[in-house]
């Protein structure tokens, strides 16, 4: 069974809703974590659309954020190893996208950086625990000697 690592001592730690337990395949302490910066990336979208900025841009920022906690919800229920770290892997992807509609919100200025490092801050983390599982849980490489045909014996030979 794969843990990611802690980064907070205990669940009381974390705002918002109790923490639930999936499959176990995560610690809900990080579920409960990611779901609090998935909370925030949406709180994000909801002020820029009040402020009435580009709507695709901020659907995107929205599904984006969003999508990161839905990953990594389907990834502590999933059924095998490739499954969990397919979701794992689409998790990755969404937090770079994640990160890039945010950097434009700050290029664009309508959002002040200091505002977003915070969340910037948190998402590297979390990308940064997301890539240490994927890399402990990648397929060990098949060694040189299981491709090779066996050995022939004298007698296979004749």
């Amino acid at each position: 069974m794969v843990k990611a690592p802690n980064a907070r001592s205990t669940a009381a730690e974390i705002p918002g809703p109790p923490v639930r337990a999936g499959k176990g395949r995560l610690q809900p302490q990080f579920i409960a974590r990611v779901e609090e910066f998935s909370d925030r990336c949406v709180a994000v979208a909801e002020q820029l659309e009040r402020d009435g900025r580009f709507r695709r841009i901020v659907e995107q920022l929205a599904a984006s954020g969003s999508a990161v906690g839905a990953n990594l919800a389907e990834a502590d229920e999933a059924m095998s190893r490739r499954d969990f770290r397919k979701s794992l892997a689409i998790a990755a992807k969404e937090l770079a996208e994640t990160r890039f509609w945010l950097h434009l919100a700050v290029r664009r200025a309508w959002l002040v950086q200091s505002r977003l490092d915070p969340l910037l801050a948190e998402l590297s983390e979390i990308k940064r625990i997301v890539g240490a599982i994927l890399t402990r849980t990648a397929p060990k490489p098949k060694s040189t000697n299981d491709l090779q045909p066996p050995p022939t014996t004298s007698s296979e030979a004749t």
